[in-house]
């Protein structure tokens, strides 16, 4: 279906971009087909470009809890919410390694140390510059979130080898602003070319259940598969209702219409990893099964996600057994064999 050659398209061809441009009547299109069709779909072009039974395992640690003076209406670490979270300091880099090591002895490729900031301070990098070179020198691919990022502060993290920088644009532009009202949809897109400019890959997606339409979830997947580059990884947060947040009383995503949008994240960011993040808590086996079978092939390990719980390394090394899904390799590692080089 995107085959269909649009004038955007024809447009962005002529100025030498060979991707083409996604519309949101091609979104559509894909998202409201017959649901088996759809999968049918979604899977033929995950195999097309990943080892359909291989799962990224990344792990996520927050490295200074609560007290964020964002709005944002789903998160329990907002000081506007009454949630009952306190505010920590940041902590020690040696104790961010300890669990970076946890971490990788138990299976995980990529560690992501999460920051609850409007942006980071310039006297707290060298402490956050350390904790990525900490862990990159134990062999893991390296991610953050701190919030908003200049140009400056995004190009010292590159230097002291940050892979990945995550900023979710968490909704569609046009509902954007009923979630969060303390900084833009424009500041979002702004902080991810500072990103891609310093050289990082991307790490952006969003949440559901929040209230949103269908169209603001395909609204947001275009959003993302049209930027310059679409994001290397890309996270679909299922919300879990917090009492005292905003969304406290939000209704839940339905199952189908949650796996609706992995599809069309597979199908539209072919390339990307599509990762099941937060809410796996709440989804049963079979809507996980589901989802990777609609081309997710990226989860959290561990018990705890930030502040909130994530099934533990048992349960996914049960369902995993079940499904005969197995671990993905390290992306050098990856990279080597395709080029027969030793890594």
């Amino acid at each position: 279906m995107l085959d269909k050659i649009s004038p955007e398209t024809a447009n962005a061809q002529a100025a030498g971009d060979p991707r083409p441009m996604i519309t949101g009547e091609m979104a559509r299109e894909i998202y409201h087909q017959p649901f088996n069709d759809l999968l049918f779909q979604a899977q033929t072009v995950h195999r097309q470009h990943f080892d359909a039974n291989a799962i990224q395992m990344s792990r996520l640690l927050s490295i200074k809890t609560g007290g964020c003076p964002e709005d944002c209406g789903y998160c329990s670490q907002s000081a506007h919410a009454p949630t009952g979270l306190k505010a920590s300091k940041l902590m020690e880099v040696e104790r961010v390694l300890a669990e970076a090591r946890k971490a990788k002895e138990a299976g995980s490729t990529r560690y992501c140390m999460g920051a609850a900031w409007r942006s980071p301070k310039d006297r707290d990098m060298d402490m956050v510059l350390a904790m990525v070179q900490g862990v990159k020198a134990m062999g893991m691919e390296t991610c953050m979130t701190l919030g908003m990022l200049s140009p400056e502060q995004a190009l010292r993290l590159k230097e002291a080898g940050l892979d990945y920088y995550n900023h979710n644009v968490d909704t569609s532009e046009r509902y954007y602003s009923e979630v969060i009202t303390s900084r833009s949809f424009a500041d979002r897109l702004e902080t991810l070319d500072n990103v891609r400019s310093a050289g990082m890959k991307v790490c952006s997606g969003g949440i559901l259940g929040m209230g949103e339409t269908a169209e603001d979830r395909i609204d947001m997947l275009v959003t993302l598969a049209n930027l310059p580059e679409p994001p290397e990884s890309v996270p679909v947060n299922m919300l879990i209702p917090i009492p005292g947040t905003k969304l406290a009383n939000a209704e839940p995503v339905h199952p189908v219409d949650f796996v609706r949008v992995i599809a069309l994240a597979r199908i539209l960011m072919p390339t990307s990893h599509v990762r099941l993040s937060a809410g796996r808590t709440e989804m049963t086996d079979e809507l996980q099964a589901l989802c990777f079978l609609a081309g997710a092939n990226s989860i959290f390990t561990g018990d705890t996600l930030l502040t909130a719980d994530n099934p533990g390394e048992s349960q996914d090394e049960k369902l995993f057994k079940r499904l005969g899904l197995k671990p993905e390799p390290l992306q050098m590692e990856i990279e080597a064999e395709h080029t027969g080089c030793d890594a």
